[in-house]
């Protein structure tokens, strides 16, 4: 039985433009709410990263038991690429191994950090919110640039952060996670709220400019010397 019947609400054989129409449809049935059970046990990376030219898609999930951040499950799977590299498009790239490599965890995570935008995207469906419609999980877009938006300066102190506005709404902010560093881009995906986003990712932050998740996801999906053997700390 598959874990995410979602997952095939839509097929993944399709042209740039009928992806941006599925984008419009589907970011309908984002929530930008807290509907998530608390307090969390676990949280999880997720990262994907490209071999053999980009015709290999690497995705990695690493859970880390929450809040103490201490690593607990990894998975790292290899499907075949199917789509272009466009921009604003990247989770029709990305997503059919991410699928793939949740299918393989033994537990699934209370929440997904997401390496990309979620709604802080120009048509508001970014990764972290297609892969959370797809499997109802609830996802935050920990983006490490700017896609779309306005905001004001960022103070350089850690926990500092503004809000990201887009044609008058809010869709996410600006964060900096440690002094002295580029923020980071936050935004909801699904079934989180901003201000939670926010926080989430803070608080999944130690001394490193990105949070603990998607440092360690980010690890795992380039370890292709050590073919995804990397030792994380788990247990």
């Amino acid at each position: 039985m598959q874990r995410f019947p979602n997952s095939q609400i839509h097929s993944w054989d399709l042209t740039p433009e009928q992806a941006i129409d599925l984008q419009m449809q589907l970011r309908e049935q984002v929530r930008i709410v807290d509907d998530f059970t608390q307090p969390l046990q676990t949280v999880a990376g997720v990262d994907a990263a490209f071999e053999d030219d980009g015709a290999t898609t690497r995705a990695a999930i690493v859970t880390l038991n929450f809040p103490a951040l201490q690593p607990s499950e990894k998975t790292l799977v290899r499907r075949p690429t199917t789509f272009p590299y466009i921009p604003g498009l990247l989770s029709f790239r990305e997503i059919p191994a991410v699928l793939a490599a949740l299918e393989q965890l033994q537990h699934l995570p209370d929440m997904l950090l997401c390496d990309g935008m979620g709604i802080m995207h120009p048509r508001r469906f970014g990764i972290a919110a297609h892969l959370g419609i797809l499997t109802d999980l609830p996802t935050i877009g920990v983006g490490k640039s700017y896609l779309c938006g306005k905001h004001a300066p960022v103070p350089d102190e850690q926990g500092a952060w503004v809000p990201v506005f887009d044609k008058g709404e809010q869709i996410g902010a600006v964060v900096r996670t440690r002094a002295g560093t580029k923020p980071l881009y936050i935004s909801p995906g699904h079934r989180v709220s901003i201000p939670t986003a926010v926080d989430l990712v803070l608080r999944c932050t130690t001394k490193y400019r990105l949070p603990e998740t998607t440092r360690y996801a980010d690890q795992l999906s380039k370890d292709k010397a050590n073919n995804g053997g990397l030792q994380l700390p788990l247990g």
